[in-house]
């Protein structure tokens, strides 16, 4: 075997010079062929920007994941995340040393990093995916992203389902979900090669252009729509704050078309939607961004002003709502509450640890609140449903929810990817987890619900409110508090298990509930006595 010994150089990250004191060997047997240069130029791979981003993602695993994660470890997977780009790589690690192999021929080594050593453990693996390149086609051809996402796909399979990498594309759309963008305030659909409007956002730059629903864009800044794909459009319309857009539009009473220009403002999508009928209040919230709280306020705000009857009540659908950030979901409950506790969050991380408290006033001043949930309403919509039932405030209707009781904390890496990693728990103000179990309503309306039903009309309100003896004893359990095995999270959930919930039925169970004061009075008498009883027993 001939040995051809090459030296990296090191690599200088923000925090300073990092030498890596033992030498890469780059290794070739007789009869194979010499493995090819790969400069940063011609690969457009740099070594040290590669150490930074991957620095970041192994040093904020270890210091800030729900659970211990060993440095060591999470290298280890990122190193062998690899062989996602080429399956012919593979990793060995040993005591002292690391070896890189392509189909089983050693093409690099290296002296382990120390165990703690994040920085150390970057540099190896920048230094084994510039190795790889040397040798394998696939490497060679891999954007710099592409290894980004195969390292950290790599390191997170040890890690929960939620966290994840978001490479620079992905991550700017969860950044403008989350905190809006620079757009003209406008959706559009894609009809053939019709590129048309079907909603636009009150108070944009395209409503106060007048633009209509159906009206259809030709062009923006001179670049024909026709034939290109959605997300190639939005590029085209969105664009930082304050610069403009010519837009070139036609509608079916001006076939001759017109163009304007619009300046881009700070647009945040639009997550709450609302209607009163007959006194009474009916919000939807489908997530949870920087804008949801106030919008709600103002849903409330408005139905106030513009009530011809008296406002009885009001419904929060929190049906299908994914979750989003954690303090819009505070700050929404704490629109309905006086005071009292409404969610911890703890953690290994200092930083992880909050105890959210009320501290406002209730906006509706009393009124009776409804809120639904189903299967698929997590994370925040949990926390603000599982709040305002623990404090005795609203009555949950629906079915179970989701159960996804955890909270993520969102990095920004060095090349603008995002790395988003669980951190904490969620501890309802009884005490309970909601991770895997979720939020108990006391109106279950699941087709395949355990509880008993009343026996004459099977209806799920008498079932639910009337049925005392057996509530108090799912609610006990649900309660209870501390960590619960699998098959007793199984039980639980199955008294009225989770389903995707999207029709009208929920509403009118929230809206006989409403109109019937003692009904309401009952359940929320009964929730608010069981809450009691729960946090009693915690102290």
């Amino acid at each position: 075997m001939i040995r051809m010994g090459a030296r990296f150089p090191a690599i200088r990250l923000n925090r300073g010079l990092v030498a890596v004191s033992a030498a890469l060997l780059l290794v070739a047997c007789a009869g194979t062929p010499t493995p090819q240069a790969t400069t940063d130029k011609d690969s457009g791979f740099s070594m040290p920007a590669a150490a930074e981003v991957i620095a970041a993602g192994y040093e904020n695993i270890a210091e800030k994941y729900l659970e211990p994660m060993p440095i060591r470890e999470i290298g280890t997977e990122g190193l062998r995340g690899l062989g996602a780009i080429d399956p012919a790589i593979a990793i060995e690690i040993g005591k002292e040393e690391v070896r890189l192999t392509d189909n089983g021929q050693e093409i690099a080594r290296e002296a382990l990093p120390k165990d703690g050593d994040a920085y150390g453990w970057a540099l190896l693996t920048a230094r084994a995916s510039q190795a790889a390149r040397g040798w394998s086609e696939e490497m060679r051809r891999a954007s710099p992203e592409k290894i980004y996402e195969a390292v950290f796909d790599g390191m997170l399979t040890e890690l929960d389902i939620y966290s994840r990498y978001s490479g620079r594309e992905e991550a700017q759309r969860n950044r403008a979900r989350r905190d809006g963008f620079g757009g003209i305030g406008v959706r559009f659909r894609q009809k053939g090669d019709v590129t048309e409007v079907y909603r636009i956002t009150p108070g944009t730059p395209a409503a106060k252009a007048d633009l209509k629903v159906g009206d259809v864009i030709v062009s923006a800044d001179g670049v024909a729509l026709k034939g290109l794909p959605a997300r190639q459009i939005v590029k085209l319309l969105r664009g930082p704050i304050d610069t403009s857009v010519r837009l070139r539009l036609k509608r079916e009473s001006r076939p001759e078309g017109w163009s304007l220009n619009l300046v881009r403002r700070h647009i945040v999508p639009v997550t709450v939607s609302h209607t009163v009928k007959d006194g009474i209040i009916y919000a939807a919230v489908a997530s949870f961004n920087q804008k949801t709280a106030d919008s709600v306020k103002k849903a409330i705000l408005t139905a106030k002003a513009e009530a011809k009857v008296p406002l009885k009540g009001m419904v929060m659908d929190l049906r299908g709502n994914p979750g989003g950030l954690l303090r819009q979901s505070v700050k929404l409950a704490n629109l309905f509450l006086t005071q009292g506790h409404i969610i911890t969050t703890r953690g290994r991380h200092p930083d992880s640890v909050h105890h959210y408290n009320a501290d406002g006033h209730d906006i509706l001043n009393g009124l009776p609140l409804v809120i639904l949930i189903d299967g698929k309403s997590a994370s925040a919509a949990e926390i603000t449903a599982a709040a305002l039932q623990d404090r005795g405030r609203a009555v949950v209707v629906g079915t179970s929810s989701y159960g996804k009781g955890s909270v993520q904390t969102v990095i920004r890496l060095p090349n603008d990817g995002e790395l988003t990693i669980t951190w904490s728990k969620l501890i309802t103000p009884t005490g309970y987890t909601l991770h895997g179990l979720g939020v108990h309503p006391i109106v279950c309306t699941s087709s395949s619900a355990e509880i008993p039903t009343d026996s004459e009309t099977r209806d799920p309100v008498l079932s639910g409110i009337g049925n005392e003896p057996y509530q108090a004893d799912v609610l006990a359990r649900w309660r209870r508090g501390g960590p619960l095995d699998e098959e007793e999270r199984t039980r639980l959930r199955d008294t009225c298990p989770p389903e995707r919930h999207d029709d009208a039925k929920d509403r009118d169970v929230a809206r006989r509930i409403i109109e019937d004061r003692a009904l309401y009075a009952r359940a929320l008498t009964y929730t608010s006595t069981t809450a009691r009883a729960d946090a009693a027993a915690l102290e």
